[in-house]
């Protein structure tokens, strides 16, 4: 009996459509990958959904805080030109919060003593604000705004002018006088019909006063309409609508703005400023000041500091649904360890080798984080979009740097998650995988 002559013949061994060989790379690795997310679309779409919800929510939730802070900043930028307020209280050292302490706020008083170009030479225009809100009502219409009061240099000041009518004027703020210059937001919802206001008349807190001017559109957000305003003259609302006259006799003012004459003496300004009040405020020299001065770059400063807060809050609370969906890959590639137990014998009994397997198992792990981190990046992109288009204000800003780092975590979620899953894999004895049911 004739034999035939062995040869060794290095067969290619195929098992569920995968190529089992000596040295299986990263490449075949991913290939394997997509093939098994292939066969289990439902499945592979569940397992990364916690992904794709959570790189979504970040992108979408950090790209809002973006748009906040462009419109906080808008805001103050948009308040005047070369501004400082001057605020009652305090500053904590971090000059960050401001807390109350000390002194009955400011006064009337010392807006004179600011307007004195003797004592504060670097000053040009001094504006006080005090107002609260009010019920406003006009025939059979209504609505609840910010009754301002202040002086004839607001405009200037606050770069905000009457389009229609005048501006109150000295003789107004002399004899307390019942006029008011009203806001768009306040002219549409109490002129829904367009009726020109000029001449009307409005009842403030049962109080009647006579519309003298249209403000020009300021704009802002829902956070700060800048139009839902009525100014009045500053004596009109400390005495009729507000009384604002202390214990003392002085009268009380919520904040000030004192406009600079030249910015880059912004420092010196500062400083007579300082000294003008703690001078009317008998502030001893070991005494630290009842109220706070800050320029507007300051101002954003602090806002921007608050809104990062919050976006980064935002950004970690979102990051939560990225933990979920690393739970659900590290489930489902458990599970899918169990499925494959024959397989993973028999790639073991041809030759692969623990980091072989381990590779395998890893990759698909972080081809399920990494795909749904593209899917979750679009979703996120087009639901900013979606948001820009619901508000006329508040424009979200794509953050890149929270999209690589969205994608970059998925990655990384793959990859931490996948470790238990291929290493158990890895460990499996070839001959009871070869024998599992």
């Amino acid at each position: 009996m004739n034999r035939l002559p062995i040869t060794d013949y290095r067969l290619p061994i195929t098992d569920y459509g995968l190529r089992i060989t000596d040295n299986v790379n990263i490449w075949e690795n991913f290939r394997i990958a997509l093939g098994g997310l292939v066969a289990n679309k439902l499945r592979s779409l569940l397992t990364m959904l916690g992904i794709i919800i959570g790189v979504a929510a970040v992108i979408t939730l950090v790209s809002v805080g973006r748009g906040v802070e462009g419109v906080v900043t808008a805001e103050f930028q948009g308040l005047g030109n070369n501004l400082l307020f001057i605020f009652p209280g305090q500053l904590n050292p971090d000059r960050q919060t401001a807390r109350r302490a000390g002194g009955l706020g400011l006064t009337m008083n010392d807006v004179a003593a600011l307007s004195d170009p003797l004592l504060a030479p670097e000053l040009g225009k001094v504006v006080p604000e005090y107002g609260r809100s009010a019920l406003v009502t006009r025939s059979g219409h209504e609505t609840r705004t910010t009754i301002t009061g202040t002086t004839v240099d607001y405009p200037e000041v606050r770069n905000f002018f009457p389009v229609a009518g005048n501006f109150f004027n000295e003789q107004d703020i002399a004899a307390g006088a019942r006029v008011a210059v009203i806001g768009q937001t306040v002219y549409e919802k109490l002129f829904p019909d367009g009726d020109l206001p000029i001449g009307e008349s409005i009842r403030i807190n049962n109080v009647n006063f006579r519309i003298i001017g249209l403000l020009q559109e300021k704009g802002g957000s829902g956070f700060n309409d800048q139009d839902n305003l009525i100014l009045v003259p500053i004596s009109t609302a400390q005495t009729r609508l507000f009384p604002a006259r202390r214990p003392d006799g002085k009268l009380r003012v919520d904040f000030i703005y004192a406009q600079l004459l030249d910015e880059k003496r912004q420092d010196t300004a500062i400083g007579q400023i300082e000294l003008v009040l703690r001078e009317q405020h008998n502030i001893a020299f070991d005494q630290q000041d009842d109220f706070t001065v800050l320029s507007q770059d300051e101002l954003v400063s602090a806002f921007a500091q608050v809104t990062n807060v919050l976006t980064v809050f935002l950004g970690v609370i979102a990051g939560i649904s990225l933990l979920v969906g690393g739970i659900g890959i590290m489930n489902i590639m458990l599970v899918s360890v169990t499925e494959r137990t024959r397989e993973i014998g028999l790639r073991k009994a041809v030759g692969a080798r623990r980091r072989d397997i381990m590779w395998q198992f890893l990759v698909e792990a972080m081809v399920l984080a990494l795909i749904g981190g593209v899917v979750g990046l679009l979703i996120g992109i087009v639901g900013t979009f979606i948001v820009s288009n619901l508000s006329a204000s508040l424009q979200p800003v794509v953050d890149w740097t929270a999209v690589i780092g969205a994608i970059s975590v998925s990655a990384i979620i793959g990859l931490a998650f996948g470790v238990y899953p291929a290493a158990r894999a890895a460990q499996l004895n070839p001959i009871d995988a070869l024998r599992y049911e």
